[in-house]
């Protein structure tokens, strides 16, 4: 035991000398460098060795070689950090694993690399053959692979993940993307040709929470983020519209990211002050109009508290998880149906929609499709329907709005019947209270009349005699 902790720590000095001792603004070719890790798994164990930096003021960008423990596995990962933010990874769609070593090698056909065991290549920048001379770090964050004439043959912008830097530009049909921790759902931004918009993705089914639109229904061909925001372009490269900061800062922004725990987009800036990354701008500033909020089958109340649906009427078991008894869905599960929830609407639009239709015939479509779970209902002009295969973004508003929520249940499910049994038990009480009530009205209005004709005999006997 003394002996592996030693090994650790030894370890650890040795990549915190190598990231101070070699840590440059470039690479060439033939560079090659190596971290190890424990072979036993652990979860606090993170290995890190800088390997460029920019020359600038703190916080400034910093390249890095990254193993880090996921899920009982090590990934293998090159990274960019803004400060201590991490800001790419080139592990972000799809994780290298590997185990003993993590290697990056700049081949001399000039292919960027990660290695594992045996020379194994887990990711690789493509670019052998090209001319490629140089790796270096830019100004910007911007990871950059050049020829002998500068040339940028490949560069880290090119592959957005769940931040965008300042300069950095998003042409339509490309998108930041955030994974949540435990679930099989992700959020996205999403540049199209009409608007920007925040989406949670659930397997085939996307559903927006957020977008912003330039006036006069003007097209959008890239977003670029600048110094006070984040910027909208068309076709001839005229600022259209822009996202701009809530609050006056006297800083330039960092960053723009999609956070992976709320699903909420922010405009981040470094407060020298307070020495971190402040939210300057933020998309939803509304527990209950975030995607997640509550479980799935929770809502959000007018306190910013979670409830389980079947908790709007009853208090029993408050505190087990909302979504116990559907997990499994509905497709071969026997006779369904549809359940009102008044006072209920639901943050997440873009579902497959019905236009010009009624609410009944909008929950005979949800009946019909045993993925779908529930169903959103305007009343207005468009008497639009929703479809839905996740209960998720419900949350409570005003009564007489004109959304009505549907949510799918089994016919004879416990979901709203103990407000029935409620209701039943009420009645029961109520009819027999009623019952005594009127037996002993009558019963008094009997005794009075016998009373009353027996003290009449009595007086008609005395007057005789």
């Amino acid at each position: 035991m003394e002996v592996c902790l030693f090994s650790f720590l030894l370890l650890l000095l040795l990549i915190l000398l190598f990231a101070h001792a070699h840590c440059k603004s470039d690479i060439h070719l033939g560079y090659r460098v190596a971290l190890a890790f424990p072979v036993e798994y652990s979860v606090g164990f993170i290995g890190r060795a800088f390997l460029m930096e920019t020359n600038q003021m703190e916080p400034n960008f910093k390249a890095a070689l990254s193993v880090e423990p996921i899920d009982g596995k090590y990934s293998c990962s090159l990274e960019v950090f803004l400060g201590d933010v991490k800001v790419w990874n080139s592990g972000h769609y799809s994780p290298f694993f590997t185990s003993e070593r993590c290697v990056l090698e700049l081949t001399k056909q000039g292919d960027l690399q990660l290695k594992g065991e045996k020379e194994r290549v887990g990711w690789r920048t493509g670019t052998s053959g090209q001319g490629v001379e140089i790796l270096k770090i830019l100004g910007t964050g911007n990871l950059v692979l050049v020829d002998a004439l500068n040339l940028t043959k490949w560069q880290s912008f090119n592959f957005p993940t769940d931040v965008m830097l300042r300069g950095q530009r998003l042409n339509v049909a490309t998108r930041l993307t955030s994974f949540p921790t435990n679930s099989t759902a992700f959020y996205s931004l999403e540049i199209q040709y009409n608007k920007i918009a925040l989406y949670l993705n659930s397997g085939r089914w996307n559903y927006s929470y957020w977008e912003f639109k330039p006036s006069k229904n003007r097209n959008i061909t890239f977003a670029e983020l600048g110094s006070k925001g984040l910027a909208l372009f068309n076709d001839n490269h005229h600022k259209m519209a822009k996202i701009s900061l809530s609050k006056r800062i006297h800083h330039p922004l960092g960053f723009l990211a999609l956070g992976n725990k709320t699903g909420n987009l922010g405009l981040y800036f470094y407060s020298p002050d307070k020495q971190r990354f402040e939210a300057a701008f933020q998309a939803l500033n509304t527990t209950c109009d975030l995607p997640l909020s509550c479980k799935p089958y929770g809502i959000c109340t007018f306190y910013g508290t979670c409830s389980c649906i079947q908790f709007l009427t009853n208090e029993k078991g408050m505190g087990s998880d909302c979504s116990d008894g559907f997990s499994g869905g509905f497709c071969g599960r026997g006779e369904v149906e549809m359940r009102e929830l008044y006072g209920v609407s639901s943050v997440l639009r873009a579902a497959p929609t019905k236009l010009n239709i009624s609410k009944v015939a909008c929950a005979k479509f949800c009946l019909q499709n045993c993925k779908c779970v529930a169903a959103l209902y305007s009343s207005e002009e468009l008497r639009e329907c929703h479809l839905y295969g996740v209960v998720m973004g419900v949350k409570q508003v005003e009564r007489g709005t004109r959304w009505t929520y549907m949510v799918k249940v089994q016919k004879g499910s416990h979901v709203g019947h103990e407000n029935s049994g409620l209701k039943k038990w009420v009645l029961a009480m109520v009819g027999l209270i009623d019952s005594l009530v009127i037996l002993l009205v009558f019963g008094g209005f009997a005794y009075y009349l016998i009373r009353k004709r027996r003290n009449n005999t009595a007086t008609t006997a005395d007057n005789t005699t």
